[in-house]
């Protein structure tokens, strides 16, 4: 094994002894010129210059704060929970002077998350760590014990694994498989949420930090556990949105003959107001609707649950006629959401007939896909819902092949794009028309297809900025 070559930051260097408190007389600095002593022949070294051992040690303190600093810095920048790990994680290695290193994040309270995140380790490598037993490893001791240290933090050293006695075997067995013969572990804990997790760091070769790498170490590692702890309530709030808003969209979708149904879903960040929903309407009929309420947070997830549901109950009464429908769900909006507005599109389809009529208040126009044609419905000028006095405009009708797909989208899917309304148009045409053969037949292929190539570079993720909702109807 080779001995670590640790990163260089600002102010670390392992080659500079940490000043103590106190000091002894300390010999003349080389070149500093000797001066003899009174009736004796031999030289006696000069004194240490006035000033200069202090002048050290503040420029070592000096060096200490300004890599805290940047370290912290550095840190604060990063807006999420994986990259605030990522970043404690590395900064930590370069601290302590080790390559490789892991950290376990696993609140105290069991609301999660809960993760694992490596540094200079594959996911094979944390594989083969998770099979040592838990209280052998040193981020399970810490975590184990259920008590936070004092002042926030707790340490494990292993100096040498291997000379050490009653090491388990599988440990050691994982020591050796991996190239790591030391490690350093410290607690992660937050002074207002308590236990959140634990860093470990690695050493190729029998090391331990020094008492100076130590200190900067459990100074660093107690202000990045604050951060932490800020970034975990914000995944949390994120993660309440996105189930508040799943759950007010339909848990599946119906079934109905002559046509397949499928939808795709992704909350942004802060919750958003897009929703979809299809429901089996007398007759065989079916009715499909998608929307956007203005607006983020549980505001507008809420009432993206009112009008969804509203529109249910216009549906069944007076379905077959679109712009009723629309007119009931505007009048509802006004009374009781005088401050928002939407858009929203309805479309009443009779699969045994091929025909579809629809109306739309400002939203994006449906799109049919298809093996002969790739087009936008061609739909009327409207505003959205809240917009006007009174909200009017007229439905169109307009026929489906068996084989095509009838796609409908919430603006997001443009949006998050970045791009002109023009081109994000132009790129959702080219994304459609794309879908290879094989795919066609399922609607849920479709959709897929469509928001992966509209939205490439993980701008599909669920964390993206904007809602979406995709829902794909294909006629057989």
């Amino acid at each position: 094994m080779n001995a670590p070559h640790p990163p260089k930051v600002a102010g670390i260097d392992s080659a500079v002894p940490t000043p103590s408190h106190t000091v002894a007389s300390v010999s003349a600095a080389p070149g500093t010129p000797a001066a003899a002593a009174p009736n004796s022949p031999d030289p006696v070294p000069a004194p240490y210059p006035p000033g200069a051992l202090l002048q050290d040690r503040l420029a070592g303190w000096v060096s200490d704060l300004t890599t805290l600093h940047e370290l912290t810095e550095r840190l604060a920048r990063t807006n999420g929970l994986d990259a605030a790990l990522g970043e404690m994680l590395g900064a930590g290695a370069a601290l302590v002077g080790a390559r490789r290193g892991l950290v376990v994040l696993e609140p105290g309270d069991g609301l999660g998350p809960r993760t694992t995140v490596g540094l200079g380790l594959a996911r094979a490598d944390l594989g083969h760590i998770e099979t040592v037993p838990r209280r052998a490893l040193p981020y399970g001791a810490l975590l184990g014990t259920g008590v936070v240290p004092p002042g926030g933090a707790g340490e494990i050293v292993h100096a040498d694994l291997f000379a050490e006695e009653g090491l388990d075997p599988r440990h050691r067995e994982v020591a050796t498989r991996l190239g790591y013969a030391a490690s350093y572990a410290l607690s992660l804990s937050a002074e207002a949420a308590g236990r959140l997790g634990a860093a470990v760091w690695f050493y190729d070769e029998p090391a331990e930090p020094s008492d100076r790498r130590r200190h900067l170490t459990g100074l660093y590692v107690r202000c990045a556990a604050e951060h932490l702890a800020r970034l975990l309530e914000v995944e949390r709030a994120r993660a309440c949105l996105r189930t508040m808003s799943e759950e007010l969209l339909p848990s599946r979708l119906p079934r109905v003959p002559g046509v397949q149904l499928a939808a795709l879903h992704r909350t942004g960040p802060r919750g958003g107001g897009d929703w979809y929903d299809a429901l089996p309407l007398p007759e065989g009929a079916l009715g499909l609707a998608v929307g956007s309420v203005t607006g983020a947070g549980p505001g507008a997830v809420a009432a993206m649950g009112r009008l969804r549901a509203s529109l249910r109950a216009y549906a069944v009464m007076e379905g077959e006629d679109p712009v009723a429908v629309l007119a009931d769900l505007e009048l509802l909006l006004r009374l009781t959401e005088p401050a928002r507005s939407a858009t929203a599109l309805f479309a009443y389809c009779e699969p045994s007939l091929g025909k579809v009529t629809l109306a739309g208040a400002g939203h994006s126009p449906p799109l049919l896909v298809g093996e002969r044609r790739t087009e936008f419905v061609e739909t009327t000028v409207s505003a959205p819902l809240g917009m006007l006095a009174c909200w009017e405009a007229p439905s169109l009708e307009f026929e489906v092949e068996a084989g095509e797909t009838v796609l409908l989208y919430t603006d997001g899917l443009l949006h998050r794009t970045g791009e002109p309304v023009d081109r994000a148009f132009a790129r959702l045409h080219t994304a459609a028309a794309s879908v290879p053969r094989t795919l066609r037949d399922d609607p849920a292929a479709v959709a897929d297809h469509v928001l992966r190539t509209v939205l490439p570079e993980g701008l599909d993720v669920t964390n993206g900025a904007e809602d979406v909702a995709l829902l794909a109807a294909r006629f057989e």
